[in-house]
């Protein structure tokens, strides 16, 4: 699935950028998603999921009743902020100006005004990065060590290097669509990049991250692939607590097969909330964080547990 694709390449770039460049991307409010290591996407699961979505009243129409993912949601499992101006780009006839000023003349050569979307293989061109995927035999390590090896940021600014990161972060894992140009109203929030961490990522849609699909159903109504890690409790975004791998038992399980045991998913355990009782105690709203508070307010100071790195790699 192209999310997966995606996933694992924004992951390795990301981990592959100098220091400098990737404080900056922490500022914006995207370290905690970009510090999830990709997992096996569960895909009859997510097909299955996806055929009870109900686009006129924008809910997945269950047995049980409506469910509907929120902001809320997004925040305990992503860690993207939720708080701050909304998503929703500045809507232009022609944004040849701001492109060259933005990421550089290289993206406008030989295209014709007006130009109002920016093609997201040539994100990965600019850096060399394009044609870059994990093999299926590849570890996450592997492919990792080979993107940073690609990577070639030539004499570009740090600014600019980091907006064509984050352009294509956009364009293809968080306001993703089947097309491979991008709208750039998007591209525009990152004229300031201090500012942009000020704004709420996901106002707009989290339909195109499949992984978040997928932990969200799991946390519902546990019945995919996926296992929460003992030692990983404490662990922000809540993503990075789970390890999802294909179970070696079922080789040919099928959106079918998913679709009947949904139906007959016992009602009285479907965790509403997705959340245990712990995490239900009352918030202290006064106290800041790009998370729900509730997350933080335990009755006494949390040290948020962070992933360590080790040359370079992200480990847990």
């Amino acid at each position: 699935m192209r999310s997966r694709v995606t996933w694992d390449l924004c992951w390795a770039w990301y981990h592959a950028l100098p220091e400098a460049q990737q404080d900056q991307i922490t500022r914006m409010g995207f370290e905690h998603l970009l510090s999830v290591r990709p997992f096996h996407l569960d895909v009859p699961y997510l097909e299955a999921l996806r055929e009870r979505w109900e686009e006129d009243c924008k809910a997945f129409i269950m047995p049980w009743g409506h469910m509907i993912p929120t902001l809320e949601d997004v925040a305990y499992l992503t860690g993207l902020p939720v708080q701050g101006e909304p998503v929703v780009g500045l809507e232009r006839r022609d944004y040849y100006d701001d492109i060259v000023e933005l990421l550089g003349p290289e993206f406008v050569a030989g295209r014709r005004r007006p130009i109002r979307s920016i093609l997201l293989g040539s994100l990965l061109e600019a850096v060399g990065l394009r044609g870059r995927r994990r093999g299926p035999l590849e570890s996450l390590n592997e492919f990792y060590a080979g993107v940073r090896g690609a990577l070639d940021l030539g004499d570009r600014s740090e600014e600019r290097s980091v907006r064509i990161f984050v352009s294509y972060l956009f364009g293809r894992l968080l306001f993703a669509t089947q097309s491979s140009q991008m709208n750039c109203k998007f591209m525009l929030l990152l004229r300031d990049l201090a500012q942009a961490g000020s704004s709420s990522q996901c106002s707009q849609s989290t339909g195109g991250f499949t992984p978040f699909l997928q932990i969200w159903g799991y946390t519902r109504f546990p019945m995919g692939s996926g296992t929460l890690v003992e030692g990983r409790q404490m662990m922000v975004p809540l993503m990075t607590r789970w390890a999802v791998a294909p179970d070696p038992r079922v080789t040919d399980r099928r959106a079918g097969d998913v679709r009947v045991a949904l139906d007959h998913y016992p009602h009285d355990q479907v965790n509403w909330l997705g959340r245990g009782k712990g995490e239900e105690r009352a918030r202290d709203r006064s106290r800041p964080s790009r998370f729900p508070p509730s997350i933080l307010a335990r009755g006494e100071a949390t040290t948020l547990q962070r992933s360590s790195k080790k040359n370079g790699i992200v480990t847990y």
